[in-house]
C-alpha cells in the first residue's frame, strides 16, 4: 500500500511537471497585474508629460489600441484573480488601490526614465507583437531602478 501511494504520488508530480500551467504558457496571464500596471504607469506619466516638449499621449493612445486584446485579458485574469482570493466586493478594492498606488507613484514621474525616454518606450512598445516581450518589459520598467533593455536609455 505505501509502495502504491509513493507511485502515485511519483506520477502526479510528473504530471505536473510535464503539463504548464496557463501563466507558463501564456505570459500575459502569468504577469497580468504587471501587465495592467505598465498600462497605468504609461498613462499617468503621459498625462505628466502632457504639457512639456516630449508630450506622448498619442503614442500612449497608439500604444493602448494595438495592445487592446493583451490589456484587456490581462485586466480580465487579475480581476478572476482578485475575485477568487479576495471575493466580488474585496476584488474591486483590491483592483482600486493597485490602481490609485500605480497613480499616485508615477505621478510624480518614472523613477528612471524622463519624458523623452518614456515617449520613446511607448513608442517601441507599440511596435513590440510579442506578448512574452510585453510582459518582460512590464516587469523591467516597474522596477525601481534600471532593468533589461531599457536600462541603456
Amino acid at each position: 500500500m505505501k509502495t502504491m501511494k509513493s507511485a502515485m504520488l511519483a506520477i502526479a508530480a510528473c504530471a505536473t511537471v510535464a503539463m504548464p500551467s496557463a501563466a507558463a504558457a501564456d505570459p500575459v496571464i502569468g504577469n497580468a497585474e504587471n501587465i495592467r500596471k505598465l498600462d497605468i504607469m504609461l498613462m499617468v506619466t503621459s498625462l505628466r508629460c502632457r504639457n512639456g516638449a516630449d508630450n506622448f499621449q498619442a503614442d500612449y493612445r497608439k500604444f493602448s489600441a494595438t495592445h487592446i486584446a493583451t490589456l484587456n485579458r490581462a485586466g480580465r485574469h487579475l480581476q478572476s484573480n482578485l475575485t477568487h482570493r479576495h471575493g466580488s466586493r474585496g476584488a474591486k478594492r483590491a483592483l482600486d488601490k493597485i490602481s490609485v498606488g500605480m497613480a499616485n507613484e508615477y505621478g510624480r514621474g518614472h523613477p528612471w526614465l524622463e519624458c523623452a525616454e518614456l515617449k520613446q518606450v511607448t513608442r517601441d512598445l507599440t511596435a513590440e507583437r510579442d506578448k512574452a516581450e510585453l510582459s518582460a518589459a512590464a516587469t523591467q520598467l516597474l522596477s525601481n531602478q534600471p532593468l533589461g533593455r531599457w536600462a541603456a536609455r
